[in-house]
Order: structure tokens, then C-alpha cells, then sequence
């Protein structure tokens, strides 16, 4: 595996003095602690309160007036003290860096959300699920072979979480990526595993001539119905059901583009391999596969990197037990085993997504 700027650098050595590294197996070992604490830190409005008040505020003035206990709010402060989310200075407690991203990092909160009502509980199988290769963390929630199957099942407050984790990533790329798939000439696109309609919704108001049709499970195209019903152009979106999974299933053809967006990090290699190798025999030579991703190789700043390697533990544990973020050039080796190849790669789409353009292989 080979990595480039700036996490082969960073990566490529020891980064902690031996005090930092004691320090950071500290706080692994408390990691559950550190984010439960973290959590109801803002939950209870107690980081709130402290940006509020910027001269601080003694354990009493918080506990009146967030309505705890002194015992149960001294436990919170204490342990954001030593976490490092707050300051304690002349007898009052103050926020510190940490704990305004907390408070005011859409990212830092979505993630929070999304581990906390999604993977908490299912992270505690972990070990099974990567002896056996099953994400055995779901049956927290239900016997589905994947989350996919039981998204439209799970309670509402997962839901919401899950929804908002997915939605955030994706959405905020979705202009720049618009403008490179509709430059002029494509008009009918495929979108597979479109999930609730939401980048379709964006190509029909993008391009008044196109034409959606968005490949994925029958449930998952209910919800998107009832999601898009009514909308603008919501009359050139059209559903076609299929289990991707299974490898007699064809994609249709006749299409200018064929897009896949967050969607190939939810299967297996193999399973990629046979999802493109089916895409390349529905395209001819005009057409062009989109596929757009967060590799966590290809990040401007290392703590997005760090973000989506944990996220790959999400698939591990809750999803499917077999995917991950991937790494770029596994998904390039993909896409060549796949019978096509790499026309162009889009860095930087959003918060960090690349859009690789991808062609029938030349033989």
C-alpha cells in the first residue's frame, strides 16, 4: 500500500513522544466514557451554557441551572475537565476549543448522532462480525442480512441519524458533480442505489431534458416515491427494482451516464467487481460511469482521513460485514478487473469526494 501527500508523511512515522503515545492509550481505553460524557455534555446544554457565559461558571450555577444534580453534573464537568472540552479557571469552568467544535461542528455533531443512535450498541460485537465476516452488531436492531434491507424498519431515531449522517456527506458535493456529469449532451442517467431520490431530485432541476431512473431494492424505491412525490420534475424519475447482490441480475441499457454515488463502499470487492463488470456490459463506448467516493487516501487534511477509516467499522460491524471506505487504488484494481478504466479523477467535490469517470476499457 502506498499512500501519498500529506498521509504519507504523517502516517510514515512516529508522531507521539512517548508521554502523548501514554496519553492517547489512555483515552482509547476510556473512549466509551469520553463519548457518552461528551454527549450529554451537549445534550444537557452544559457546553452551551459555558459558550454562553464567557467568564465561566462555578458547579453550582450549572447544576441550577440545567436542572441536574450537583453529584451527576461534578461527574460531567470533572470528566470534560481531564477530556480536555473545558476549562476550569479561577473557580469557574469555561469552554475550551474542543468543546466549541462540539458544540458548533456540523461534522463533529452528525458523526456524534450517527455513532451514538446507529453503531453504539452493535459495536460491541465487533469481534464476531470481523471473525465472521457478518455485520453481527445489526441484530441489535434486527435479523436482516444488511442494514439496506431493514433501513426502512429501523426506529425512527436511527433512521433520522442514519439519513442525516448519509445526506450530509453527499449532498454538499453534489453542484460541482452535477456540472461535470450533465456537460452538455447527457440527458438520461442511471442512478444505482439512489436511495431516497435526492441526487435525482437534483438532476431534473439541474437539466430541464433529464431523465432519471434510479436502480435499487424495492423497499428502498417505496421510500424514495413518497420522498419525491410532488416535487419538481419528480415525473422523470423512474424506478427500476433490483437486488444488486444477485449476479444474473443485468442493468439496463440505454443510458448516457451512470452514476454511483457513496454506493460501491457498501459491497466486497468481489462484489464491486461484479456490480461494474455488470454496469460495463449495459454501457457502449459513449456512455461514462461515474463513481464518487470518499477514499481516505485521497484527503487535503489527515483528520478527514482519520474520520472515514472509522467510518469503514460502521460497514464492518452494522452494515454488511464486508466493505469499507475504500482505498483508491483497490477501487481503480476494481474497475479494471471490471473490464473498464479511469478516464479522469475529480479530487475535492465537497467535503472531501472524488468523482472517477470511468469508460470502456480499450482493447
Amino acid at each position: 500500500m502506498e499512500l501519498q501527500s500529506p498521509q504519507k508523511e504523517i502516517y510514515g512515522k512516529e508522531r507521539f513522544s512517548a508521554l502523548q503515545a501514554q496519553r492517547l492509550a489512555q483515552e482509547i481505553a476510556a473512549g466509551p466514557v469520553v463519548f457518552q460524557v461528551s454527549r450529554l455534555m451537549v445534550k444537557f446544554g452544559i457546553l452551551q451554557l459555558l459558550d454562553d457565559n464567557k467568564d465561566g461558571l462555578t458547579l453550582e450555577e450549572v447544576a441550577e441551572r440545567t436542572h441536574l444534580s450537583k453529584y451527576g453534573t461534578q461527574c460531567l464537568l470533572e470528566s470534560s475537565l481531564t477530556i480536555g472540552t473545558i476549562i476550569l479557571k479561577e473557580g469557574r469552568f469555561r469552554l475550551a476549543k474542543a468543546g466549541w467544535f462540539l458544540l458548533h461542528d456540523d461534522m463533529v455533531r452528525v458523526n456524534m448522532d450517527f455513532n451514538h443512535d446507529v453503531n453504539y450498541l452493535g459495536l460491541f460485537r465487533l469481534e464476531e462480525a470481523i471473525l465472521n465476516g457478518k455485520p453481527e452488531g445489526l441484530k441489535v436492531f434486527g435479523e436482516w442480512p444488511t442494514i439496506y434491507e431493514g433501513l426502512s424498519q429501523l426506529p425512527k431515531q436511527v433512521q433520522k441519524s442514519w439519513f442525516g449522517f448519509d445526506h450530509y456527506y453527499s449532498d454538499c458535493s453534489f453542484d460541482e458533480a452535477l456540472n461535470i456529469v450533465f456537460d452538455g449532451h447527457r440527458k438520461r442517467l442511471l442512478d444505482v442505489g439512489g436511495n431516497t431520490g435526492r441526487f435525482a431530485t437534483r438532476c431534473v432541476t439541474h437539466s430541464a431534458e433529464a431523465e432519471v431512473t434510479i436502480m435499487d431494492l424495492p423497499q428502498q424505491l417505496e421510500m424514495m416515491r413518497v420522498q419525491t412525490k410532488g416535487l419538481p420534475g419528480a415525473d422523470r424519475i423512474h424506478g427500476h427494482g433490483a437486488n444488486l447482490l444477485d449476479e444474473r441480475v443485468p442493468f439496463p441499457t440505454g443510458f448516457d451516464a451512470i452514476w454511483m454515488s457513496q454506493f460501491l463502499d457498501c459491497f466486497s470487492e468481489t462484489e464491486v467487481v461484479s456490480i461494474l463488470r455488470r454496469a460495463a456490459a449495459s454501457m457502449d463506448n459513449n456512455t461514462r460511469l461515474f463513481i464518487m467516493e470518499t477514499f481516505w487516501d485521497r484527503q487535503r487534511f489527515e483528520t478527514a482521513s482519520y474520520c472515514l477509516a472509522q467510518i469503514s467499522i460502521y460497514f464492518t460491524a452494522m452494515a454488511n460485514g464486508n466493505s469499507k471506505m475504500y482505498y483508491s487504488n483497490d477501487m481503480i484494481r476494481c474497475i479494471n478487473e471490471a473490464g473498464l478504466e479511469v478516464e479522469a479523477i475529480h479530487d475535492g467535490l465537497g467535503m472531501g469526494h472524488s468523482l472517477v469517470v470511468c469508460k470502456i476499457a480499450q482493447k
